[in-house]
């Protein structure tokens, strides 16, 4: 029997995203919503059974604010936090809140759901290895441990980290090229060159990996003012190109309809 479930999450693309597999698995979601700020007061009017609480920083004081307050006024709904691993102080913040899980972001989708059923049945839905994971990296710190948002935000430009952001917003390549005001086909390349430099295939791939890694609370505060600012010289002769070739194939098009 399917579960009836609310999924919040800081990036709404995210959250989108997962309440539609779910859906087609069979389960009523009362709504997919952002930012987990919010999640609170939507949960508590809509009561549902589950909660799926998406947040890229675990560890960041008040993250899971919400989750106490929806325990105290809606102590029957079971929520399950979706978050980075390796990181135990968030693991260990999101049961301190009344949490009934912690599921990896970048878990199958029949991991979530059995985290769901399990929270729902009020047992800790929780993989042992993750537990294990944290356990040990508590018990050994590493010294100098990588951070996999901040190396990959290193890899991108000003002007792809502002793709990035939108492209986690949800939009697509015409929304995309008309907030920056750039062509379409310039666009459509920036998001491609960003996709390249993470590794992944698809917008909703680079969206998730961005979230998990923590990649997007950098980039914007990396933006700021500066991302609407001129692009350096290198992304105006990249922009400069994209509009040349543009222009090149409508001028060939043209001969060809003469």
């Amino acid at each position: 029997m399917g579960v009836r479930l609310m999924v919040v999450d800081d990036h709404r693309l995210l959250a989108e995203a997962l309440a539609s597999a779910l859906k087609l698995r069979g389960h009523r979601v009362l709504a997919a919503a952002a930012p987990t700020a919010g999640a609170a007061e939507l949960v508590v009017s809509r009561a549902p059974e589950v909660c799926l609480f998406g947040t890229a920083s675990p560890a960041v004081p008040g993250v899971f604010d919400p989750i106490v307050r929806i325990r105290r006024e809606r102590p029957q709904v079971a929520v399950v936090v979706l978050g980075p691993v390796p990181n135990p102080r968030g693991i260990a913040a999101a049961f301190a809140a009344g949490a009934a899980g912690y599921v990896r972001h970048d878990e199958r989708i029949e991991g979530v759901e059995r985290a769901m059923a399990k929270a729902r049945a009020g047992e800790a839905a929780v993989a042992p290895q993750l537990l294990q994971g944290a356990f040990a990296e508590l018990l050994n710190p590493a010294a100098q441990p990588d951070d996999e948002g901040q190396r990959l935000l290193q890899m991108l430009t000003p002007r792809e980290v502002e793709v990035l952001l939108r492209v986690a917003d949800g939009e697509d390549t015409r929304l995309i090229a008309a907030g920056m005001g750039i062509a379409p086909s310039t666009a459509r390349t920036h998001v491609q060159r960003v996709l390249m430099k993470l590794g992944v295939g698809s917008r909703l791939e680079a969206a998730a990996l961005a979230a998990r890694t923590g990649l997007l609370d950098r980039a914007v505060v990396s933006a700021g003012p500066a991302a609407a600012a001129d692009p350096p010289r290198e992304e105006a002769r990249d922009a400069a190109h994209d509009l040349t070739q543009d222009m090149t194939r409508d001028m060939a098009a043209g001969q060809d309809h003469m």
